[in-house]
């Protein structure tokens, strides 16, 4: 057993409330959201304030936590609602509020004292005397920048009080940007990156235009699909917990508050088995390695990286021969219901009458197309991958279909093995 180490909290985004309950289901330990304004993810669906208050008190009934953002660069024009906004979280009671203006902070602590604050990575927070000034603030925690090596974080720990919780990035997107402050979406499109609104120009393919012939586009190759020479490598630390603990880090946090319920299922699983095996044992940890990369290539990525955790990102951490994401698999839909009988009452196992149509159903909000007779594959908050066959599928009415083409379609599938509810369905490709 791995003896005097905190073991830190397990951070997931989510995107909406059926994100959330994922995110929850697959072992988080807290739950980061934003609502439908002052957050940094704008494009995101986030959430309502009735889909906040439900979030939250889904995820208090199951002792996990549930932070929301309100981390933009603050105009003039943003306070006076935000101060009706923080006054409206005050009712819903979330266990902290991420945040990186000054004035934001403020009107937070003014309004709503009894909440939490943490810093967000935008603050800029790269060294220890950074960290005390939050702390003398009133802030809990603070994220570090993604800039930071494991040593740099390691004195920043010596340096700082100890109930000074630090919060640093694990797995997900990087961003070309110091912290994350960009100036390239708004410059060309007008949606300013630092109020909600990022368009991920870092992402777009460029060429050359030479000044005296306008409307020519010199291509600039690195290969025969172009240059993406703001593109980064997808942040992956999976194989290195044990240093990760070893910093002093508090929470691991992931990346991403746009993904699918099937990306946050597939890393918030792998990272629970990852640091409870490493708290079980070193040896455990190591000797399952093998799953941990296995699955976590199974989600949405764009090729890994450490970051600068070892040291300066070196070009390995760049990647310029293309912007598309690698993706294994498909996201089918999440087990809402088994619509006759329960997994419990049959031991999870199909029913080996012979008659399929004894199965029940698993009800789900279809996400992408399938059909009667595809092998797919349940997902389980366990860590089990169930292979199954798809026996038949119902619409809302009851008739029965050959496939479910339209997204966000509510149907009945029959499996030959039976899920549970918050099982999630996926597919490869």
């Amino acid at each position: 057993m791995v003896r005097d180490k905190k073991k830190p909290e397990l951070l997931v985004p989510a995107s909406s409330l059926e994100v959330l309950k994922t995110a929850v289901i697959f072992g988080a330990d807290a739950v980061y959201i934003g609502g439908e304004a002052y957050g940094l993810r704008a494009k995101a669906k986030n959430f309502s304030m009735e889909e906040m208050a439900a979030g939250i008190a889904y995820a208090h009934e199951r002792n996990v936590r549930v932070y929301v953002t309100a981390n933009i660069l603050a105009h003039n024009c943003d306070l006076e609602g935000a101060r009706i906004y923080f006054g409206e979280l005050r009712e819903l009671k979330p266990d902290a509020l991420i945040i990186s203006d000054p004035g934001m902070f403020t009107l937070a602590r003014e309004i709503c004292p009894e909440i939490d604050i943490h810093i967000s990575t935008q603050a800029n927070n790269t060294n220890y005397m950074t960290y005390c000034f939050w702390h003398e603030q009133g802030a809990k925690r603070v994220v570090s920048a993604r800039e930071l090596s494991l040593q740099e974080i390691r004195e920043i720990r010596d340096n700082i009080p100890e109930e000074m919780e630090i919060e640093s990035f694990v797995h997900g997107a990087m961003c070309i940007s110091y912290s994350g402050r960009c100036l390239l979406s708004s410059y060309l499109t007008g949606r300013s990156a630092n109020r909600g609104a990022c368009t991920h120009p870092c992402r777009w393919k460029y060429a050359l235009v030479e000044e005296t012939r306008p409307g020519e586009y010199m291509p600039v190759f690195e290969n025969d699909r172009g240059t993406y020479i703001f593109n980064s490598k997808d942040l992956n630390m999976i194989a290195h917990i044990p240093e990760l603990v070893e910093a002093g880090i508090d929470s691991f946090k992931i990346e991403g508050r746009m993904k699918t319920a099937l990306y946050v299922a597939t890393v918030a699983r792998t990272y629970r088995r990852a640091i409870d095996d490493y708290f079980c044992s070193e040896e455990q940890y190591r000797a399952n390695m093998d799953w941990y990369r296995s699955e976590i290539a199974k989600c949405t990525y764009r090729k890994f990286t450490t970051g600068f955790y070892f040291g300066k990102a070196d070009e390995t951490t760049q990647i310029y021969d293309e912007s598309t994401y690698v993706s294994e698999y498909t996201y089918l839909g999440t087990v809402g219901a088994v619509t006759a009988g329960s997994a419990e009452e049959t031991g999870g196992a199909a029913v080996k009458s012979g008659n399929e149509q004894n199965l029940p159903c698993a009800r789900i909000e279809q996400r992408n197309k399938f059909c009667v007779g595809d092998a797919i594959e349940i997902m389980k908050p366990n860590g089990e991958n169930i292979p199954v066959q798809v026996l038949a599928m119902y619409d809302k009415e009851g008739n029965f279909v050959e496939s479910c083409p339209h997204p966000g379609q509510k149907i009945d599938v029959r499996l030959s093995e039976i899920p549970e509810a918050g099982d999630i369905l996926r597919a490869e490709k």
